[in-house]
């Protein structure tokens, strides 16, 4: 009798070991459902090289579902308990007092989940695009870490970590560079000698650049200026994108400073007057 006095204190939710119980219960099973939540996520991203995925939107409405789960769990749990339903209805008065106070003090992290959702909705970039952002340490460029419901997380070139408010991404003027085809221009400007021979330098130009892999397109060799110091002439190509356009360049001034000398027709006057700019 005593224990089955006990047993059922164990699953009346008007008693303490009930209510206790009941909360075990419930959040044993908000964890295992995130937990499947996080597999399916993690086995869709795993299959996003054979299969086309948003990356950005998968995460970001994963955190949003596991945040859902427990708030669903919550009202579930109040709904079970009498106690915690009587709390509410005698509190009913005060709801919205309390609504607003929550919204005064949580504006800013409810700005920043609207703005999460809205960049989620215009997709303006996603996870692994390449941005230039403002900062307070000015200018940062690097690519987007991750995405959240409250931030979106930059990791620079030199391996650190710009932390952009959600709404703040969402009102300042951001450059992406980096696109579905995207190409970008790397231009090397050559000043040669008068005296020197100008289809000749522009051949060697030329030639240097079609033995370049990285460059998917030549744009051309055109005289850009010409004074008295000399005849510029400015290599122009197509790459992948801005990160390479910064190797490319090195690589073709290297090339340049290594052909021209041996290869010009005006030894003398290249050797002595090729100044690379830059």
């Amino acid at each position: 009798m005593g224990f089955q006095f006990k047993y059922m204190n164990i699953i009346n939710p008007d008693t303490v070991e009930g209510a206790a119980v009941y909360a075990l219960v419930l959040l044993i099973c908000a964890v295992l459902i995130n937990r499947m939540l996080r597999l399916a996520v993690e086995r869709a991203l795993a299959r996003g090289s054979r299969v086309h995925i948003d990356r950005t939107r998968v995460k970001f409405i994963s955190q949003l579902a596991q945040i859902i789960v427990y708030i669903v769990t919550f009202f579930v749990y109040a709904h079970l308990i009498p106690a915690l339903s009587n709390l509410g209805n005698a509190g009913l008065a005060s709801v919205g007092v309390l609504s607003v106070v929550a919204g005064l003090a949580a504006q800013n992290t409810l700005g920043n989940l609207i703005a999460g959702i809205s960049l989620l909705l215009y997709r303006p970039f996603n996870v692994g695009d390449r941005l230039q952002v403002s900062a307070p340490t000015g200018l940062e460029t690097g690519e987007i870490e991750s995405l959240n419901l409250g931030y979106t997380i930059i990791k620079t070139d030199d391996d650190r970590r710009v932390v952009v408010p959600n709404s703040i991404m969402a009102s300042q003027t951001t450059i992406n560079l980096t696109r579905d085809n995207s190409r970008a221009l790397c231009s090397v400007p050559v000043v040669i000698s008068l005296d020197s021979d100008l289809d000749r330098a522009r051949a060697i130009l030329l030639e240097i650049a079609a033995g370049n892999p990285k460059i998917k397109k030549i744009g051309g060799c055109p005289v850009t200026r010409l004074d008295g110091g000399g005849v510029e002439l400015t290599l122009s190509v197509w790459c992948a994108d801005s990160l390479v356009a910064g190797d490319l360049k090195c690589d073709l001034l290297e090339a340049i400073f290594r052909r021209f000398p041996a290869g010009a027709v005006k030894f003398a006057a290249l050797e002595k007057m090729i100044v690379v700019k830059g």
